[in-house]
C-alpha cells in the first residue's frame, strides 16, 4: 500500500514459517525513478577485486561470476571479528544493503522481535527517538525494513542515490552496533502495564499488540502451533515473534543481554548489491565495529530428535465464513532434508510444487477436487526455513469426522507418486518456470536475491550456491527417479511425522481475554503500592517523552537538490491493429521476454454482474474447457509462459471523480520464442472456459470464500479503508464490491446458496459482456528485435477474439451520489482496524499535489506518535490516493480504535495550528519523490499511460507542482477539503474489530 508504514507478519511457503515484518516502507508507485543525481563510481565495485585481496580489515575469500544472472559474487570476511559479507556486483542502480544477525531463541518472549524494534529507537551517533521512521522522510529509499525470522534478524534497505546509501548505511550500522537500548523504549515497543481511567489496568506495547492481532488469525495460529509440536526440543518450538501470553515475562535486562550476545560482528552477515563501489562500504563497516573482537556465537538446539508418529489436537478461533460443522483444520507434517543440502532443498521445493500446486497436482486432485475441505491448510507446503526442513499436507474447512479419510488420501497419493513419479511434461514445465523467473527483470531483484540466500547463509551454507540456479535445474533434469527417492527417504519411511488437528471453539477469543485478565491480575498482585506508583510514574515519563519536540539535526538527510527535476520518460508507440484494436508498443531491454497486457472495458453497464467478476477471473484459469481439462492446460501454460492472469479493472477519470472505466484486464509473458503459443492459450481461456463444470466451480468458490475471509484478519486496515471510501466515489464503490467486505459477504452467500447452475450461467453472461474486441486495448513490451513476431501473433489473437453479442435488458448503473457513513464490522479478532476517508479532487486538479504532501506530513508529524507510540497500535497514518481522489486515515492492529478515530480529527486541528517548518516541508516532498521515483520492473514501464491515461507530460507537470507547494498550500487544502463545513458530507469511517466494541449508532456490516 503506497505511503503505508506498518508491520505485518509474512507467512512463507503457504504459511509454514512465521516471520515478523516489523517496519516497512515499500514505496509503491506507478512511475519509475530517474537515475540518481549522485554520480556512481565503479572503482572497487567488485569487478577488480581478486581472491586474497585485503581491504579495510576484510579479506576476499572467493570471487565467482554467475553469467546467467549477469553478476559477480564476492565473499569476504572481517579478519578481526569474523563478520561475513556477500557483495553482488551487478549493473543495477537500485543498490541494496543489509546487516543481519543469528537470533535463534530459547523461549517465546519475542526478545529478538522486541530488540529489533528497540535498536531502531536511537543510537549513540543518532540519539533521537526512532531514527528509523525519521529517516523515511529524509531519504529517497526504495525500500526500508527490518524483520525477525526463525533464526535471524535482518535490517535491509535499498536506494538509487549514492549519498542516500551512505546515510542509511551509517544509521543502520550505528543502530545495531551502538543502540541506546533505553528502558523507556523497551516499555513502548515491548510491553508495559498501564492504568486506563475507564478500562482499569491494561497491557500495552507495540509488539504485544501486534502479536495479539497475529494470534487471533486462525490460519496463522494453526501454522504456528503445528510447527511448535513438530519441532519440540528445538529453537523452533518457540515463537521468535513472541507469544502474547509469554511476552510479559521478558525483562529489560534480558533484552540488553540478548543484544550483547547476538548483535556482534562474529554473529553477523552483511549483504550488498548493485553498482556502487564496495571499498567505501567496507571502510564504513570496519569503522562501525571498531573495538569488537572475535567471539564464539551462541548456539541453540536445532536438531530434531525423531518421535516417530504422533497426533495432537488443539483449539482455535471459529470462522464465520464456513459451516459450523466444517471448521476443522488438519495437517500431516513430515521431517525432510537438512537445509544445508542445497540441491536436495531445491529438489524438495520442486517436488512440493508438483505434488500440491494447481489442477494437475495429484494432491489437489485427491483432496481439493474431492470437496472434503475448502482449501489446503495454512501450513501446507515445503518449509525450507528451519535447519531440518519439513513437508506438510492438510486441509481446512473440513469436518472432523473426515480426518481419517484425509489421512488416507494423503498416504495413498504419496505412495502413488513414490511409485510412478510425475508426468515428464509437468516436470519440464516446473523447471521452465524456474528458469523464466530468473530472466524476468524486476525492480527489486537485489532484495529478492538477498531473501533467497539468507536462510541457508545463516545456517552456514555458502550463499553463492543458491545463485547457480541453472546447475541445479540441469542436475535435477538428469537425476532419474529423484522424486521417488525423496518420497522413499522422507515420506514413506518417515521417522518423524506429526498429525495436527485444530478444532474451532466459538469462545476461543473470550478465553484469550480471560487469560490476559488473569495475567494482569497476577502481575498486579506481585506489586506493592510503591511499585504501582513507580509504574504510573514511568508511564507519565514515557508520555512526556512521546510529546517532546526533538532536535533532528544529528540525522543525515538528503535535500531537494538530490531530486532530479525531470521525471523519467518511457517512450511508447501507439498503433492500431488490422482489427481496429489500439495497441501500445514499448521496445525495451527485456532479456528475451515478451510482455502482453490487455484491458476490456464495460464501463458502468450490467451492475448486477459486477460482483461476479473476481470469481469469473479466477475461474478462467481453474475450470478448464469442454475439450481439455485444466490439468492439461495448466501444464501448457507453465511450459510456454510465466503465467496468465485475469483481474477486474477499475480506473477513475483523471479529471472527474464521477466517471470510471471498469472491466477486466489480463496479462502474460513468455520467452520471445513462445509468443505464438502463449497467445493461443490466452485465446483458449477467453473463448472456451467451461463454467458449467460445477464440481470444479464448487471447489473454487469454497477456496475463494475461505481465503478472502482469512485475509481480513491480516489486512484489516486495507478492508477498513475500502469500506470507508465505498460511499464516496464510483471507483471505491466498485472496489468494495470486488475486493472488500462486500465481496467477502457475496462469496459467502454464493457458497451457502449452493446454486451452482445459476452461478455458472452468470459467469457465462459475464464472458459475453466483457470479452469484446470493440472495447479491447492492448500493450506489448518486448525487445526491439521481437516486435514483428509479437505483431503477427497479436494479430492472430485479435482476429479470433470474441465480438460481444447484443444483450437484451442491459442497464446502466445508477447515478452515483456520495454519501457519508459510519460502518462497524465485528470479527473474532484481538485488535482492531480503523479508517476514515474523505472525497477530495481528481488527479489533474491543482490542489491534488498539496493533498498528497499533506498526507506525507501528517503521518510523521502527528499520527505516528499518537497512534503507535501513545495508543500502542502497530501502525497507522494517512495517505492520499491521487488517482482515486481519496484522503484516508488508517490504523493497524489497534487496541483503541475509538481513540484513534478522534486522533484522525485532531491531526487536522494540529496542522491548522502548527507552523510547518522548512524541514517538515522538505521531508514531506522527499517522501513523495521517493514514491514517484521508485524503480519499475521492465514490464511496468509505460503502464501508467496504458492503464490510467497518465502521460509523461502529465507526470512532469505534477512533479513541478510538488516542488512548488508551500506550507500555506497545505493549510489551504486542509481547510478546504478536510476541515470545511461540508467535509462531513464527504467523509465516511469504518472499524473492523471485536464484537464487544461499543460502536452504537454505527451501521453494522456482517460477513
Amino acid at each position: 500500500m503506497a505511503g503505508m508504514v506498518s508491520g505485518a507478519r509474512m507467512l512463507q511457503a503457504a504459511g509454514r514459517a512465521l516471520r515478523w515484518n516489523t517496519r516497512q516502507s515499500q514505496r509503491a508507485a506507478m512511475l519509475a525513478r530517474p537515475l540518481s543525481s549522485t554520480p556512481l563510481r565503479r572503482s572497487q565495485g567488485g569487478s577488480d577485486i581478486e581472491r586474497g585481496s585485503q581491504l579495510h580489515g576484510f579479506v576476499v575469500e572467493d570471487v565467482q561470476s554467475v553469467s546467467e544472472l549477469k553478476l559477480k559474487a564476492v565473499r569476504l570476511r572481517h579478519q578481526r571479528t569474523g563478520l561475513e559479507w556477500l557483495h553482488i556486483d551487478r549493473d543495477d542502480a537500485n543498490n541494496v544493503f543489509s546487516i543481519g544477525f543469528n537470533t535463534s531463541v530459547t523461549n517465546s518472549t519475542g526478545v529478538p522481535h522486541i530488540l529489533e524494534h528497540t535498536t531502531l529507537c536511537g543510537s549513540e551517533r543518532y540519539p533521537v527517538r526512532d531514527p528509523f521512521f525519521k529517516m523515511l522522510n529524509r531519504s529517497l529509499s526504495t525500500f526500508m525494513n527490518a524483520w525477525t525470522a526463525h533464526d535471524y534478524t535482518q535490517y535491509p534497505f535499498s536506494t538509487q542515490n549514492g549519498q542516500d546509501y551512505e546515510n542509511l548505511q551509517n544509521v543502520y550500522l550505528d543502530a545495531v552496533f551502538r543502540p541506546l537500548l533505553r528502558e523507556v523504549d523497551f516499555r513502548q515497543e515491548g510491553w508495559r502495564l498501564e492504568r486506563e481511567s475507564e478500562l482499569g489496568w491494561q497491557i500495552k506495547g507495540v509488539v504485544y499488540n501486534e502479536m495479539k492481532g497475529a494470534f487471533s488469525d486462525a490460519g496463522a495460529l494453526f501454522a504456528t502451533r503445528a510447527e511448535r509440536q513438530m519441532y519440540t526440543g528445538t529453537t523452533y518450538e518457540h515463537e521468535s515473534g513472541g507469544d502474547p501470553q509469554v511476552i510479559p515475562e521478558l525483562t529489560y535486562e534480558a533484552l540488553v543481554d540478548f543484544h550483547r550476545t547476538r548483535y556482534h560482528p562474529s554473529n553477523a552477515r552483511a549483504y550488498s548489491y548493485g553498482n556502487l563501489p564496495l571499498a567505501p562500504q567496507l571502510a564504513r563497516v570496519d569503522a562501525a565495529i571498531e573495538g569488537y573482537v572475535r567471539q564464539k556465537p551462541v548456539e541453540v538446539e536445532m536438531q530434531v530428535k525423531p518421535f516417530g508418529e504422533k497426533m495432537v489436537t488443539e483449539f482455535g478461533p471459529a470462522e464465520s465464513v464456513g459451516a459450523a460443522d466444517k471448521q476443522t483444520k488438519f495437517s500431516v507434517s513430515y521431517l525432510a532434508n537438512d537445509l544445508r543440502n542445497v540441491y536436495e532443498t531445491f529438489s524438495m521445493s520442486v517436488f512440493s510444487g508438483l505434488l500440491l500446486n494447481g489442477a494437475s497436482a495429484p494432491m489437489h486432485q485427491a483432496l481439493i477436487d474431492a470437496h472434503i475441505g475448502t482449501d489446503y491448510s495454512p501450513n501446507t507446503g515445503y518449509s525450507p526455513y528451519t535447519r531440518q526442513t519439513s513437508l506438510t499436507v492438510g486441509l481446512q474447512g473440513m469436518a472432523d469426522k473426515d480426518i481419517p479419510l484425509v489421512e488416507q488420501r494423503i498416504a495413498e497419493t504419496l505412495a502413488r507418486v513414490g511409485e510412478s513419479g510425475f508426468e515428464q511434461r509437468r516436470v519440464d514445465a516446473a523447471l521452465a518456470t524456474v528458469e523464466l523467473a530468473y530472466k524476468h527483470k524486476t525492480a527489486d531483484f537485489g532484495l529478492n536475491l538477498m531473501r533467497s540466500v539468507s536462510t541457508g547463509w545463516f545456517h552456514g551454507v555458502n550463499p553463492v550456491e543458491y545463485l547457480r540456479v541453472s546447475e541445479n535445474v540441469e542436475r535435477l533434469r538428469a537425476d532419474t527417479g529423484v522424486f521417488s527417492k525423496l518420497v522413499d527417504r522422507y515420506l514413506a519411511r518417515s521417522q518423524h511425522k506429526l498429525k495436527f488437528v485444530m478444532l474451532a471453539d466459538p469462545k476461543y477469543m473470550q478465553g484469550l481475554d480471560e487469560k490476559e485478565h488473569e495475567m494482569i491480575q497476577s502481575k498486579l498482585a506481585a506489586l506493592s503500592s510503591a511499585d504501582l506508583a513507580r509504574v504510573d510514574e514511568q508511564n507519565a515519563e514515557l508520555a512526556a517523552e512521546q510529546g517532546q519536540v526533538e532536535d533532528l539535526g544529528a540525522l543525515p538527510t538528503l535535500t531537494l537538490d538530490d531530486v532530479v527535476p525531470e521525471a523519467q520518460r518511457f517512450a511508447v508507440d501507439m498503433g492500431v491493429s488490422a482489427e481496429s484494436v489500439p495497441v501500445q508498443w514499448r521496445a525495451a531491454a527485456t532479456n528475451g521476454i515478451s510482455y502482453v497486457r490487455a484491458i476490456n472495458a464495460v464501463r458502468d453497464k450490467y451492475p448486477e454482474l459486477w460482483p461476479y467478476m473476481p470469481l469469473f477471473c479466477e475461474a478462467l484459469t481453474y475450470q478448464g474447457t469442454a475439450t481439455r481439462d485444466m490439468a492439461e492446460i495448466e501444464t501448457d501454460i507453465r511450459l510456454h509462459t510465466g503465467g496468465i492472469s485475469f483481474s477486474p479493472f477499475v480506473s477513475t477519470d483523471l479529471a472527474n471523480l464521477g466517471h470510471v472505466e471498469a472491466g477486466i484486464s489480463f496479462g502474460t509473458h513468455c520467452l520471445d520464442t513462445h509468443v505464438d503459443r502463449m497467445l493461443e492459450l490466452v485465446l483458449e481461456l477467453v473463448r472456451e472456459t467451461n463454467f458449467g463444470n460445477t464440481a470444479r466451480l464448487r471447489a473454487l468458490l469454497a477456496a475463494m470464500a475461505t481465503n478472502m475471509y482469512n485475509d481480513v484478519a491480516s489486512s484489516g486496515h486495507a478492508f477498513a479503508r475500502r469500506l470507508a471510501a465505498s460511499t464516496l466515489t464510483p471507483e471505491m464503490s466498485a472496489v468494495e464490491q470486488l475486493n472488500g467486505l462486500a465481496q467477502v459477504r457475496f462469496l459467502g452467500d454464493l457458497r451457502r446458496s449452493g446454486d451452482l447452475e445459476n452461478i455458472a450461467q452468470r459467469l457465462s453472461q459475464v464472458r459475453d459482456v466483457v470479452f469484446d474486441r470493440a472495447t479491447l486495448r492492448t500493450a506489448v513490451t518486448a525487445n526491439a528485435g521481437s516486435t514483428d513476431a509479437n505483431a503477427r501473433a497479436l494479430e492472430r489473437l485479435l482476429t479470433a477474439y470474441p465480438d460481444a453479442p447484443e444483450r437484451e435488458g442491459a442497464v446502466d448503473a445508477d447515478k452515483f451520489t456520495p454519501t457519508p457513513g459510519r460502518f462497524f464490522c465485528p470479527l473474532p479478532v484481538a485488535t482492531s482496524y480503523a479508517a476514515q476517508a474523505t472525497r477530495c479532487v481528481p488527479y489533474t486538479h491543482a490542489d491534488s499535489p498539496a493533498l498528497q504532501l499533506l498526507a506525507k506530513l501528517l503521518t510523521p508529524g502527528f499520527l505516528h506518535r499518537e497512534i503507535r507510540e501513545r495508543n500502542g497500535a502497530y501502525g497507522g497514518g494517512s495517505v492520499y490516493s491521487a488517482v482515486q481522489g481519496i484522503f484516508s486515515f488508517f490504523s493497524y492492529r489497534d487496541p483503541m480504535p475509538r481513540e484513534t478515530l478522534a486522533t484522525f480529527g485532531r491531526s487536522i486541528e494540529w496542522l491548522l495550528n502548527h507552523e510547518v517548518s522548512e524541514r517538515e516541508m522538505r521531508e514531506a516532498k522527499l517522501s513523495v519523490f521517493g514514491d514517484l521515483d521508485a524503480p519499475l520492473s521492465v514490464s511496468d514501464e509505460g503502464m501508467a499511460y496504458f492503464t490510467a491515461g497518465i502521460t509523461d507530460d502529465m507526470r512532469q507537470e505534477r512533479r513541478e507542482r510538488f516542488f512548488a507547494v508551500t506550507p500555506r498550500d497545505l493549510r489551504n487544502v486542509a481547510e478546504t477539503y478536510l476541515a470545511a463545513p461540508d467535509a462531513a458530507a464527504r467523509t465516511s469511517a469504518a472499524v473492523i474489530g471485536a464484537e464487544g466494541l461499543d460502536m452504537s449508532g454505527w451501521t453494522r456490516v456482517n460477513v
